[in-house]
């Protein structure tokens, strides 16, 4: 997967791509509407977050590229490449459980915390994507 040189984009599907894990400086995109709501990103080769309307939605070091990323109260699925290994934090329900997949495997129940973050680690190979699927329980 390449990374998003738009920063930002919203897929015919109806799901949102974001971040450039190529980029040597930080890069900003804010006032994307999609869906009634107002996005903003910050990208580089360090770091990757996504804001919805002015509140924390997805981070992750080192930076990342995401694709066809969609959120509902019960589910969250997106792909996900980087350089390397990396570590990504999503903003869901405060105190919740949900079942985490990556590439279709379980890789196990996480609850968030009471601010409702949940952070999971990927193994990343360069141009090798992820699929990511988290499930309220």
């Amino acid at each position: 997967m390449t990374a998003v040189k738009e920063l930002l984009r919203a897929e015919n599907d109806g799901t949102l791509s974001f971040g450039d894990y190529t980029l040597e400086s930080k890069t900003k995109l804010d006032g994307f509407e999609f869906q009634g709501d107002l996005y903003k990103v910050k990208t580089f080769s360090e770091i990757t977050k996504l804001e919805k309307n002015g509140m924390f939605v997805y981070e992750s070091v080192p930076g990342t590229a995401v694709t066809n990323f969609k959120a509902s109260e019960q589910i969250v699925t997106f792909k996900v490449a980087a350089m390397q290994d990396v570590q990504f934090t999503l903003e869901l329900e405060a105190d919740t459980e949900y079942v985490v997949y990556l590439d279709d495997v379980n890789i196990g129940d996480m609850k968030t915390n009471l601010s409702g973050k949940l952070s999971v680690s990927a193994e990343l190979e360069p141009e090798r994507t992820v699929d990511v699927k988290i499930m309220r329980k």
